[in-house]
């Protein structure tokens, strides 16, 4: 048990240390910041795992001027007006606190999650919740298995503070191999880490198969399902693995106000865990000191105006079916996303590709796994979908 002098060193030293390291590498889009600003080499490839890498993007002066800003995953239809209008009300009061409202909307999220306040997490985002739950975890070593590709934020900090990463490859239909994750357990395990719907491919693992597997291997190891895009899938929460919390099981479930709830830039999330293991987090973090007041109310505003973010599904899955289309149409294969963002694989250099779309003011993401050139785009308007549409379709032919 580290002493509060201990730990506070500890912290400091992983922030100062390990920062620029892991979690700058964990963040693709801070890269892509950096690299829009003029700070990072354009086209370098970075290596994010064995299966995995991404290609930096070229210099853009600025963002702003962008036709078409498809590279972060972000709902180009939110925050809700109720969220808007209820963060813009609670700006007056920003020199109070906000613990009594915050606890109230975590009571508003227990009740959506079936399960007690005292299951329930609060954090800067979701990614924020991923990396500390890796520094609690992996202080003193051992080994995370996890799917590849896959978001990396909780990898790339769990290796930076020690930990041996067990990289399972997705199956040939875009799912987790759940066979092969469980038997890459082992005594040095600590954590199972799973992303669903993944980022990048924007696929689903099938439901059932993946909630035997987290009620059974979730007896020898926690299962940490990252559901930042759930929402957005078909199913819905219907596919959540949050249930198993209330049913005792050793699993946790993170979810985001930053994609459905278009919330990215006010920076607030969740996880759903058992209370034994949101104590060892808390230990070393108070999530909740992170998020401001405003963001807190239009969060709570956000949850009930359902009616938009139904909205805002139906017009991203309208643009998903568009951008399908016109993939289909040119011959491109794709994988079947259930998320605001479609991966496809290119025929051409990831750095020519960039160079050539950026110069159409249009901004996407290139990877590199499995022997192809991959590009990712995320949904915007159905203005912005066509303005890709035309770039692509000059570029490719």
């Amino acid at each position: 048990m580290l002493s509060k002098i201990n730990r506070r060193s500890w912290l400091k030293t992983s922030v100062l240390s390990t920062g620029a390291l892991a979690v700058g590498a964990a963040l693709p889009a801070e890269a892509i910041s950096r690299a829009a600003r003029g700070t990072a080499s354009e086209g370098k490839l970075l290596e994010l795992g064995p299966f995995l890498g991404e290609y930096q993007p070229p210099k853009f002066p600025d963002l702003n001027t962008l036709k078409a800003r498809l590279c972060w995953n972000e709902n180009p239809y939110g925050p809700s007006p109720k969220a808007i209008e209820a963060f813009q009300k609670a700006t007056f009061k920003g020199n109070h606190y906000s613990w009594n409202h915050l606890y109230e909307l975590i009571d508003k999220i227990s009740d959506k999650e079936g399960v007690k306040p005292e299951n329930i997490m609060m954090g800067p985002g979701s990614s924020d919740l991923l990396e500390k739950t890796a520094m609690v975890l992996y202080m003193k070593g051992g080994n995370i298995v996890s799917g590849d590709p896959s978001y990396m934020s909780l990898v790339n900090v769990s290796k930076s503070i020690g930990a041996d990463w067990k990289a399972v490859r997705l199956t040939d239909n875009y799912q987790h191999d759940l066979l092969k994750m469980e038997a890459a357990i082992d005594t040095n395990t600590k954590l199972v880490y799973i992303t669903n719907p993944n980022n990048p491919t924007g696929t689903i693992t099938d439901r059932k198969a993946l909630y035997d597997f987290c009620s059974r291997v979730s007896e020898k190891v926690p299962v940490f399902i990252d559901e930042a895009y759930m929402e957005l899938a078909e199913g819905g929460l219907k596919s959540s693995m949050a249930p198993l919390v209330a049913k005792g099981k050793n699993v946790i479930v993170s979810r985001t106000f930053s994609k459905i709830h278009g919330m990215a830039g006010l920076r607030i999330g969740y996880i759903v865990a058992k209370e034994e293991m949101l104590e060892k987090i808390k230990a070393i973090t108070r999530g909740g000191m992170g998020i401001t007041g405003p963001s807190i109310h239009a969060a709570s505003a956000s949850l009930d105006d359902v009616e938009f973010q139904d909205k805002c599904k139906a017009m991203i899955r309208e643009a998903r079916s568009y951008t399908f289309e016109l993939l289909e149409s040119k011959g491109y294969d794709y994988m079947p996303a259930e998320t605001n963002f479609i991966i496809f694989p290119i025929p051409m250099e990831g750095d020519k590709f960039l160079e050539k779309i950026y110069e159409k003011k249009v901004a996407v993401r290139v990877f590199q796994f499995w022997d192809k050139t991959w590009c990712r785009v995320s949904m915007g308007t159905m203005k912005e979908m066509k303005i890709f549409a035309r770039a692509f379709e000059d570029i490719v032919g």
